[in-house]
């Protein structure tokens, strides 16, 4: 059995439909999922990870887990450390967690990783990049006004459909000889948020405009729905990127056996909510 948290977001719905498909058994933990959001014959349960001590029927059977931590998570207090005492107690052997690349480039802090390698269950480390799912935060001004306001136009980073990042963490779950391991998981080639601007126009048939706003015009905007830290370290990577955080890694391509989709790809795929 494995438990797979987050299972109603971005990455974690993909996730559950590929390991179906790989025919495992599944339970899909997540705060709000309901029988509706999962396949057939798929167990699932209301569990809010800041709160581990409901998690433990969630992890009833299981001997794997997939661990995705939000930034609702880190806002409400939660502790990684308390969520793997409840692992080790449950049984479960293996996690994999879905990290950030932060942590690799030294922008984010190793903290969430450390418990779970301190936990003493095997583990592997995913660590991607920006999202292509983050560009949903424009959806409503892309529908009412067909224009995308964000900051740093002109920086590119390899940004990742999260459809591959659940593609890798199915490959790693299913397959023990990752171990030990850690992946930085990228898209194939930098972008831009006024290309990705572009694209979504493209995707729409229509120009969508581009607007550039300043750091702290982003900021006001951003701390609105994730905590100030981590809104500057985000905005630390978006305007003043290190090197390795505009590289292209290899990891995601050698996992998947094949390229990265693109942004273009996922704004075809997610034209709906532009319309």
């Amino acid at each position: 059995m494995i438990v797979v948290t987050g299972a109603t977001g971005n990455v974690g719905r993909p996730l559950v439909q590929a390991l179906v498909a790989a025919g495992e058994h599944v339970t899909a933990v997540s705060r709000t999922v309901t029988a509706s959001e999962v396949p057939a014959g798929v167990r699932w349960q209301q569990v809010d990870l800041a709160r581990p001590e409901n998690l433990a029927s969630a992890f009833d059977g299981a001997d794997t887990l997939f661990l995705l931590t939000s930034g609702d998570f880190v806002a409400a207090g939660g502790n990684v450390a308390d969520v793997m005492d409840i692992v080790q107690g449950a049984g479960i052997r293996r996690v994999v967690l879905l990290s950030s690349q932060g942590v690799s480039t030294g922008s984010h802090p190793s903290a969430v990783e450390d418990a779970v390698k301190e936990s003493g269950v095997e583990w592997t480390m995913l660590r991607p990049g920006g999202f292509a799912s983050n560009a949903l935060q424009w959806a409503e001004m892309v529908r009412t006004q067909r224009t995308v306001s964000a900051p740093f136009g002109d920086v590119a980073l390899p940004v990742i459909d999260p459809a591959d990042i659940a593609a890798v963490a199915a490959v790693t779950l299913l397959d023990r000889s990752h171990n030990g391991r850690t992946y930085d998981l990228t898209g194939p080639a930098p972008i831009s948020p006024r290309q990705q601007a572009a694209d979504i126009g493209a995707a729409l048939g229509e120009p969508v405009r581009f607007v550039e706003l300043s750091r702290a015009q982003a900021k006001a905007q951003m701390v609105r729905f994730m905590p100030e830290p981590i809104v500057e370290a985000t905005l630390d990577i978006l305007g003043s990127p290190k090197p390795a955080e505009q590289q292209v890694s290899p990891d995601t391509e050698r996992l998947l056996g094949r390229i990265p989709r693109t942004f273009a790809e996922w704004a075809a795929r997610n034209t709906a909510a532009f319309k």
